[in-house]
């Protein structure tokens, strides 16, 4: 691994492995039956099977916790250079776990705080997300490295939407005066335009259009 590119790839699996810390502390210890977030729901007509949504939302967390962590192991050099077999396992535990969150993502987005106009753009990530993944997998399938790894910063990317998203609520409430509704909804359309935007600023900054850029996987 290029001395340059290890810390920056050692800062992303710190931060990776901290917000998936986070999240399983937040969700499972501190408020397993998700009564902050539950308290916020606004929609009489989509009543909440609590149970069924609390197991799905678990599942949800936990393949977003693997997508997380297993993505950013795979952003090694290192990795791919000395457990090359195991940096393939671990991509497809990668897909695997996109899959997962992105179905229990569609079993969840109906009850989304904010109504249908929040479920839109989640279900349009259900299919964005999974779809950057396959991308990605088909062209180092056919040897493309390059595109392989541009469309694996553009997929990894989306591993951010939930904080991203919590992140830009705080400040539309904070600091526009809106309602946790409209901060909320704002915040997942905004989210998911800023994430993908810094993917492709970063794609642009370090990644050079020989494979002997910047070195990612």
């Amino acid at each position: 691994m290029p001395k340059t590119n290890r810390p920056y790839v050692l800062l992303l699996m710190v931060i990776a492995a901290l917000i998936a810390g986070y999240a399983l502390y937040r969700n499972i210890l501190q408020d397993p039956e998700a009564a902050g977030f539950l308290s916020h729901k606004t929609n009489p007509l989509k009543q909440v099977d609590l149970p069924v949504w609390l197991s799905v939302m678990r599942v949800h967390l936990g393949f977003a916790c693997l997508a997380m962590l297993a993505g950013a192991v795979n952003f090694s050099p290192w990795v791919l250079r000395h457990f090359r077999r195991f940096h393939k396992r671990n991509g497809y535990a990668y897909l695997i776990s996109v899959l997962a969150v992105s179905l229990t993502s569609g079993y969840m987005a109906p009850y989304a705080t904010g109504g249908k106009a929040v479920s839109i753009p989640f279900n349009m990530l259900n299919i964005l997300w999974p779809a950057f993944t396959v991308l990605a997998i088909i062209s180092i399938r056919k040897r493309r490295i390059l595109q392989h790894r541009q469309w694996m910063v553009r997929s990894y990317a989306f591993c951010f939407t939930n904080m991203a998203v919590h992140l830009l609520a705080y400040v539309f409430r904070e600091w526009a005066d809106l309602s946790y509704e409209a901060a909320y909804t704002a915040a997942v359309y905004g989210a998911i335009v800023l994430l993908q935007l810094l993917a492709e600023l970063f794609i642009r900054l370090f990644m050079n259009r020989t494979t002997a850029g910047f070195e990612l996987s």
